[in-house]
């Protein structure tokens, strides 16, 4: 057992730290043989004391009882009045800015940065100033705690290569996006992109947020020190209001276990560097069996696109959570949530622990003091479920119903006056422009610095990329506003398109439905209209989804249901497709033409007979833009004519 926490040992400051570290490895492994998370219901007391509270070890790793060590440099007053964190966490707002911002419309800016593109800032609390990104940036300038600014270059070592190193140690995509971050705005990045520069992101957030939790500690730490010099006890001074109400400052939502595994490591390596002391770890091989995959386990021979492998890979379990406790020289994981000082969690792990209305245990203070919220991955949860996103934001930053033992002399004032949400910096990142992800951001994102949104628009469209002869024809119909679009479609479904399929001629018909209650509603009506179809959804069995392809393909089923989230999880390659019928614009550009191009799986000679019809209304402009490209979006959506034609794969 004392293996691999005598291996990590070092050379540590605190000796307390040290010698905690090993006991909570012994208690951790002992408590490991007689469960593991996310195997029990989460309402169990055993799982829920653990995540909460571990009263025989907390002393030794609270914030309280630690001070800062001489070799760190307690720099925090020295730099105060340049470092972004001290401006903005020393910000005081006033009652009237916050009635202001509360009333009116934000202030908005338009830029165009060399790599990001077309960013728009907007306001509620500040006169915009222009914002542009220095050519190069200087370390010093960005005010990295230490050990940062000597790990960062190592560790970001891999995405430098040739007259990039020279040029500082971070990637053009990087310092932009940095800039932004350490300038504590608000960020939606919707061009994440797994098989690109997913891991490039992931990187520069991770920075980020280990930064934050330095700067934050350091000041508490340098103030325990501070007020023992001065022999103070409990609330006699009111200078050192350096924390919020509950320990965690940083909550990083991720969809998968590799994900949480991968942001770890990040934060491993950026506390160590090639430094001869190496830091303590605990619970290190827990959490290795616990997030890590094993790679047997992979089902062999089975081609699915590249973007697919990049998201699906490793541990691809979505329910999860884990504290992490970041101290000097010593990262504790599983640490109990009132002592972490980052959360990572996926939107499911968190919503069993959040609980809902009239439900017995639930608990939601942890997010109160939450100064920092990276969602990563955002277009993911829509294929999972998106109301856990939803009810995570309407529990961001509320006061919290019990003190959770915090000396309210060390409490911020803007924290004890509710005003959290106005500091809480959150970064959104996607892999695209969605309604439902820019109303989180719109709606819940009013950090007081400003928003910065990334808005560049598809010039070409997915429809390129498809590579069969097929005529596309585009179908607009008519809503009266967003809440009517669902059964405008529906009715124009059944009334204008689905007449013109029930002839027997128009076999083979593959009706694709983003949305698992439009699926649900076709699905009903096609049953009660006693139609000859077949349907598969994420739900359904293997044996059902066998017997489904099979029919459809021989012809014995005319029409298929199939819903986006079984082609986002499964990426089976449908065969017999004649006619295709795009219920609703997909929510990913690129299964637009993944779609269409199955129709090459069964050529048989009936190219000339292939048809796709697609519905559109004024409210999917943003998805149409993304399969069409933007002019043709722009014409489609302001023409008097309802019908478009597009022919792909013309000789």
């Amino acid at each position: 057992m004392n293996e691999e926490a005598g291996s990590e040992d070092g050379s540590v400051g605190e000796a307390a730290v040290s010698e905690a570290a090993e006991t909570q490895e012994h208690m951790s492994l002992a408590d490991n043989s007689k469960e593991k998370d996310g195997e029990e219901p989460p309402g169990v007391s055993q799982r829920s004391s653990e995540e909460f509270t571990d009263v025989k070890h907390e002393s030794l790793f609270s914030l309280e009882t630690n001070f800062l060590e001489e070799d760190s440099g307690g720099s925090c007053s020295q730099r105060t009045s340049q470092d972004p964190f001290q401006q903005h966490v020393n910000k005081e707002l006033k009652e009237k800015e916050i009635q202001a911002a509360a009333s009116s419309p934000p202030a908005t800016q338009q830029l165009k940065w060399p790599v990001l593109g077309h960013l728009v800032f907007s306001s509620k609390f500040q006169r915009m100033e222009t914002f542009k990104p220095p050519k190069d940036i200087d370390l010093k300038s960005l005010h990295l705690q230490k050990p940062l600014d000597s790990t960062w270059a190592k560790t970001n070592s891999q995405f430098l290569s040739g007259p990039q190193k020279s040029n500082g140690s971070f990637t053009p995509l990087q310092k932009e996006l940095f800039l932004i971050m350490n300038s504590y705005r608000d960020l939606f990045y919707p061009e994440r992109s797994a098989l690109k520069n997913g891991e490039e992101v992931r990187h520069v957030y991770c920075l980020h947020a280990i930064n934050h939790v330095l700067k934050a500690n350091a000041q508490v730490l340098a103030n325990n020190s501070r007020r023992r010099s001065q022999k103070l006890g409990v609330g006699e001074d009111d200078d050192f209001r350096d924390q919020g109400l509950t320990r965690p400052k940083v909550l990083i939502v991720v969809p998968f276990r590799e994900a949480a595994l991968r942001v770890v490591q990040l934060f491993i390596s950026l506390l160590e560097g090639d430094s001869k002391k190496k830091i303590i770890v605990s619970n290190k091989k827990r959490f290795q069996g616990e997030y890590g995959s094993d790679p047997e386990e992979r089902p062999p021979n089975l081609k699915r696109p590249e973007d697919y492998e990049a998201v699906f890979v490793g541990n691809i379990d979505d329910h999860f959570r884990i504290g992490v406790a970041i101290l000097q020289r010593s990262i504790r994981l599983y640490a109990p949530f009132y002592s972490s000082d980052i959360l990572i969690a996926s939107p499911l792990g968190l919503r069993t622990i959040i609980g809902g209305e009239g439900e017995k245990k639930r608990d939601f203070d942890f997010l109160s003091s939450i100064e920092l919220l990276i969602i990563d991955q955002a277009d993911i949860y829509l294929m999972q479920n998106w109301e856990h996103v939803l009810h995570l934001m309407n529990h961001m930053n509320l006061l919290p119903l019990d003190s959770h033992g915090v000396d309210f002399s060390r409490v911020r004032m803007w924290s004890l006056n509710n005003w959290s949400k106005y500091y809480r910096q959150t970064l959104l990142f996607g892999a695209l422009q969605d309604a439902q992800i820019n109303s989180v951001f719109n709606k819940h994102c009013i950090n007081a610095q400003g928003q910065v949104a990334v808005r560049n628009v598809p010039m070409t469209g997915s429809i390129s990329h498809v590579l069969v002869q097929l005529p596309h024809v585009f179908q607009r119909m008519e809503a009266q506003d967003l809440s009517s679009v669902i059964d405008a479609r529906f009715h124009f479904f059944i009334n204008k398109i689905l007449p013109q399929y029930r002839d027997a001629v128009m076999s083979h018909t593959l009706i694709y439905v983003p949305s698992y209650f439009d699926f649900v509603r076709l699905r009903n009506y096609f049953k009660k209209e006693e139609l000859n179809f077949t349907h598969i959804c994420e739900y359904t069995q293997k044996s059902g989804i066998s017997r489904a392809r099979h029919f459809f393909l021989q012809g014995e089923k005319q029409f298929l249901l199939l819903t986006e989230r079984f082609h986002f999880y499964k990426r089976y390659t449908i065969k017999g497709i004649r006619n295709l019928i795009f219920y609703e614009l997909p929510t990913y550009p690129h299964f637009y033409s993944e779609v269409c191009n199955m129709l090459r799986a069964t050529s048989r000679g009936e190219e000339a007979t292939w048809t796709c019809t697609v519905l559109y209304s004024k409210y999917d402009a943003q998805r149409l833009a993304a399969v069409v490209g933007v002019e043709r979006a722009a014409q489609m959506l302001q023409s008097p004519k309802n019908v478009h034609l597009f022919v792909t794969g013309e000789k």
